[in-house]
């Protein structure tokens, strides 16, 4: 197990090389000057070649890849074109927002998710099955925004109601709350709403993989040896057919990681979040390459990281799986 850990983390360095790479020859290949951006178009040659020069966009290609990769050991991820702040201040400002949306709108999709698809699994073709069932196409045919505006336009208009600092960019984190800065009413307030649009759709896929996973669990011969025994239905379901049923849904939560990373930047921008979601779609619309490069780099190392996390879950839930 340990050698495959570390096997693990180590191509991981490879792989963050190549996407960042990909990122930063994609932002060279699209149309676009960041110094146009910040000159506008009004400014003389000799005014753009300067603002270049300045934000080191004169030098060839694989000398701006290698001066910001070489920068990234030593924690600098370089500054922002339009801002002049450094991406990592800008980033412990705004990585507590997407952590907490992102880890809530997980925990709901969770929640909301594998219950209903174990209940759905166990009484198939009653009511609450074909409620599941509807529920699960409704939650993943609605638009994340749409839902995200009708609840701010419907909230607003019937009960005078808004998420709290919304418009001014400000979001009352568990850091805030911790550090005396807000309430917990206040949190929930701001990110309760936000996290149930993210997870609906998310919770419509678990609760549909988690259902049909179970039923084909459910009518293999060790169950019906189970229910044979005489156990009861709480113990064949819980110690026997769950753990085997999650291996496929464990997956799913790995693959779902990708969704939830880029709803992020739909919901943020929605709810007024100013979290990383937000700062990523910034930095693409004003040609910001540091910026993108290095959310892109944080991102997908997460994604990576989480996808090894589920690997070694699945020794936990079936222990005849192993690693060398």
């Amino acid at each position: 197990m340990r050698e495959y850990i570390i096997r693990r983390l180590l191509l991981l360095v490879p792989i963050m090389i190549g996407v960042s790479f990909l990122t930063f020859a994609t932002f060279r290949i699209i149309p676009g000057d960041a110094a146009i951006l910040i000159c506008q178009f009004s400014c003389t040659d000799e005014v753009l070649e300067d603002i270049r020069a300045d934000l080191g966009l004169d030098k060839p290609f694989y000398e701006q890849y290698w001066d910001w990769l070489s920068d990234i050991p030593q924690g600098d991820l370089g500054s922002s074109f339009f801002t002049r702040l450094p991406v990592t201040e800008e980033l412990g400002r705004r990585l507590p927002v997407t952590v907490e949306l992102m880890v809530m709108a997980m925990g709901m999709a969770l929640l909301l998710g594998i219950p209903t698809g174990i209940l759905s699994a166990v009484r198939p073709g009653t009511v609450l099955d074909v409620v599941a069932r509807v529920s699960s196409v409704f939650m993943i045919s609605i638009p994340s925004f749409f839902l995200g505006i009708m609840i701010l336009v419907f909230g607003n208009s019937l009960f005078n109601w808004s998420p709290p600092n919304f418009g001014t960019g400000r979001a009352v984190t568990f850091i805030d709350v911790f550090q005396g800065d807000g309430s917990i009413t206040d949190n929930l307030e701001t990110f309760f709403f936000p996290a149930l649009v993210l997870a609906m759709g998310i919770a419509a896929v678990i609760m549909r993989l988690t259902r049909s996973s179970m039923l084909e669990v459910m009518r293999n011969d060790y169950i019906r040896t189970a229910w044979s025994k005489g156990l009861r239905e709480r113990a064949v379901v819980w110690r026997h057919a769950l753990k085997n049923a999650m291996i496929p849904v464990a997956t799913i939560i790995g693959l779902q990681v990708g969704a939830l990373i880029g709803g992020s930047v739909i919901i943020e921008s929605v709810f007024g979040l100013n979290g990383m979601g937000i700062y990523l779609l910034e930095g693409i619309l004003r040609r910001d390459l540091l910026v993108v490069q290095s959310l892109v780099l944080i991102f997908a190392t997460v994604y990576v990281l989480i996808n090894l996390f589920v690997d070694l879950a699945y020794a936990w839930l079936d222990p005849r799986i192993r690693y060398g």
